[in-house]
């Protein structure tokens, strides 16, 4: 068997891989000597000259084997490249061009932009958050509303733009994630895997090193939700689901007929429309239409007021001419139940006394009767009787 060529390299015949010769002993940077990195290249050069390229070494007579060469490990960069590469990325991001660049892009004005946009919708939120207050007017009966109607309110009138904008980019991401992404099916994907890997850990770790890897994790105390924190959601949760109880009776009994209207007809276009378009996208119009409309009548609302109070005024117009239509009608109506019903009192009269005149009992004239005397009767003087005698 060929032994590797081994080649000594005496201290002596090379000074400048002695450290301890005098042109050496004052050399040094970072540190560290450059003799040092000297004799590691040249080790390493010494290695790769005797090593094949088909990656044996190559035999050569008379060599003494040597098993260090056969165990050497890499050489590592030597410490003036790696300062050099430090130096050269210091430089770099010292460079005036790079910290221009850098500048422009922080404190420029996109930067500044950015930070004043980040900054108001921030605020705009807070502002959101801050309209969770209980209206000052109740409903028709008395009732307190929700707190959920200033905060739908406040978020439906744009007057948050940032951060109505956000929740109507959200609320479509949801409706496209909900049609075009089985959840469900990934939310089982993702808890088998995490279980898998948690039981593979576990069993893996008791049968190589004699106790569970899963196990080394597992916290000293289970997360629990607070109570306070619990009854806070469940509040939040009544007041949410009362807020469409109480608005879904005030439309049905029109507290405000505008709104019972609107809804109308938003139950009869959906009716027709639930023939051909699938659920998801009648939700996709129904929020398009709750965030949207609000914001076409703010950026219309004169010329939209203009019309519904002309449409108003019209059909106030039409009402009155209905109403004078109706009484003038109303009033013929009644005179000519009157006429009819005096003909058909005459007539009535006029049948009864001819059923009057049919009688069977002898009719009972005027001449039948004595003359009233038109003097005044005297008194009759009357003659005592006799008495009879006694015998």
């Amino acid at each position: 068997m060929s032994e590797a060529p081994h080649l000594e390299l005496n201290n002596h015949d090379l000074p400048d891989l002695d450290p301890s010769a005098p042109s050496n002993r004052e050399e040094h940077t970072n540190g560290s000597s450059t003799v040092e990195s000297t004799k590691n290249t040249i080790l390493s050069c010494e290695v790769g000259c005797l090593q094949h390229p088909s990656g044996l070494y190559r035999d050569a007579p008379n060599a003494v084997h040597h098993s260090s060469y056969l165990h050497r490990t890499p050489p590592s960069l030597p410490p003036n490249i790696l300062q050099a590469a430090q130096s050269a990325m210091a430089a770099i991001n010292d460079h005036p061009a790079t910290k221009g660049l850098r500048d422009n892009i922080s404190k420029g004005p996109v930067g500044q932009n950015v930070r004043e946009q980040s900054a108001k919708t921030k605020n705009e939120f807070a502002d959101l958050a801050n309209a969770r207050q209980t209206p000052e007017q109740p409903a028709v009966t008395g009732q307190p509303l929700t707190h959920y109607h200033s905060l739908f309110y406040r978020l439906l009138s744009w007057k948050n733009p940032r951060a109505t904008a956000i929740a109507f980019a959200a609320s479509l991401a949801f409706i496209f994630a909900a049609r075009y992404l089985n959840v469900i099916r990934y939310l089982f994907k993702f808890t088998y895997m995490a279980l898998g890997v948690t039981a593979t850990a576990e069993v893996a770790g008791q049968l190589t090193l004699g106790r569970g890897l899963t196990s080394q994790f597992r916290p000293r105390q289970y997360f629990t939700i607070p109570k306070a924190s619990l009854e806070r959601f469940l509040d939040d949760m009544e007041q949410f689901i009362n807020f469409f109880v109480i608005e879904s009776q005030r439309i049905l009994f029109a507290e405000n007929v505008y709104a019972t209207v609107a809804a109308f007809f938003s139950s009869l276009i959906s009716y027709f429309l639930i023939k051909f378009v699938p659920l998801w996208g009648l939700a996709l119009i129904a929020t398009t239409v709750a965030y949207l409309g609000p914001l076409v009548y703010i950026q219309n609302k004169e010329l939209i007021d203009s019309q519904l109070e002309q449409g108003r005024t019209l059909v106030g117009q039409q009402a009155t001419q209905i109403r004078d239509l109706a009484a003038q009608h109303t009033g013929n109506a009644t005179k000519t139940l009157q006429t009819y019903a005096g003909q058909y009192t005459s007539k009535a009269q006029d049948t009864i006394n001819q059923y009057r005149g049919r009688s069977t009992s002898p009719e009972v004239k005027k001449e039948d009767f004595p003359a009233a005397p038109s003097h005044e009767l005297h008194p009759e003087t009357k003659e005592p009787l006799a008495e009879p005698v006694a015998s």
